[in-house]
C-alpha cells in the first residue's frame, strides 16, 4: 500500500484528518528514519506500516488533549516520537526535544530542517542537568516521555520542566496502574498530582496504549532532579 494510504487510512480510523503538507513531512520522516537508521540503531520497527501505527499514532493520540500554542518538552527524545509527530499534526505547539545522544540530535536537527518545522529545538544534554536551567526550569506547558523510565524514575525527570498547572504526560501501556501504584510518593514529592489516565486502544496490532496526566500542583523542591543517576538507582 503506497504510503499516503496507508497513513490516512490509518488515521481516518481515530477521526484524526490531515493535510496533504502534513502527509508529506510525515513520509519524508519516515524516509529519514530509515536512512539514518543504517548509520545507527534509532528503532527496531521500520515496516512501514508498523511504524504508522505504533510511532506515528501512538504519538498523535494525546494531540486533542493539548490547548493551543502550547509549549511541548520530550525528555529522552531518541528518534522523535512522541514530539515529531506531534509538531506534524499540531504546527502551532513550540517543542524542545532532549536526548543524552549526540547522534539522535543530530538526527533530529536534520528532521527539523529537512520537515521546515517552526519552533522546533533539539538539544544535546542529561535532563537532570536541563532542569536545574532557568531558562527550562518550570517552562513548559506539557513534558512528555516514552519508553524513557518507570513512573515514579520519570516523574522525577519531568514535573521539573512543568510549569505550575502544567503536565507530565507519560505513554505507558498495560503497566500503568502499577507503575502509578509504586509512583504515588514521588509525584506528591515533586509537586504533581494524577488528574486522569486516557486509555486507546491500538486495534490492528492488539494493543493498549494508556496517557497518564500529572498535573502540577506545587513547585518542585530545588534540589530535584538529582544527579548522578539517582533517579535511577534511588527513585523516591
Amino acid at each position: 500500500m503506497e504510503f499516503k494510504e496507508d497513513l490516512l487510512k490509518v488515521f481516518a480510523e481515530y477521526g484524526i484528518t490531515i493535510t496533504d503538507t502534513q502527509v508529506k513531512q510525515f513520509e519524508l520522516y519516515y524516509k529519514l528514519v530509515l536512512e539514518w537508521n543504517e548509520k545507527f540503531n534509532l528503532t527496531s520497527i521500520l515496516e512501514q506500516h508498523d511504524v504508522i501505527i505504533k510511532h506515528f499514532l501512538d504519538s498523535v493520540l494525546i494531540c486533542e488533549h493539548l490547548k493551543e500554542n502550547a509549549k511541548l518538552i520530550d525528555i529522552g527524545a531518541g528518534a522523535g516520537f512522541p514530539s515529531v509527530p506531534i509538531k506534524i499534526l499540531r504546527p502551532d505547539i513550540e517543542i524542545v526535544m532532549v536526548d543524552g545522544l549526540n547522534k539522535r540530535i543530530t538526527f533530529l536537527n536534520e528532521v527539523i530542517t529537512k520537515l521546515g518545522l517552526k519552533n522546533a529545538t533539539a538539544i544535546h544534554e542529561r535532563c537532570e542537568l536541563l532542569a536545574h536551567k532557568p531558562e527550562f526550569r518550570e517552562k513548559f506547558d506539557y513534558c512528555v516521555a516514552r519508553a524513557v523510565a518507570e513512573t515514579n524514575v520519570l516523574s522525577e525527570y519531568c514535573l521539573p520542566f512543568v510549569k505550575l498547572f502544567g503536565y507530565m504526560v507519560a505513554y505507558k501501556s498495560r503497566s500503568a496502574n502499577e507503575e502509578l501504584e509504586k509512583a504515588k510518593s514521588a509525584i506528591e514529592v515533586l509537586g504533581g498530582k494524577l488528574t486522569d489516565v486516557k486509555n486507546y486502544k491500538l486495534k490492528e496490532i492488539d494493543a493498549e496504549r494508556n496517557l497518564i496526566f500529572i498535573q502540577k500542583k506545587f513547585k518542585t523542591p530545588t534540589k530535584y532532579p538529582r544527579g548522578q543517576n539517582k533517579p535511577k538507582l534511588s527513585p523516591l
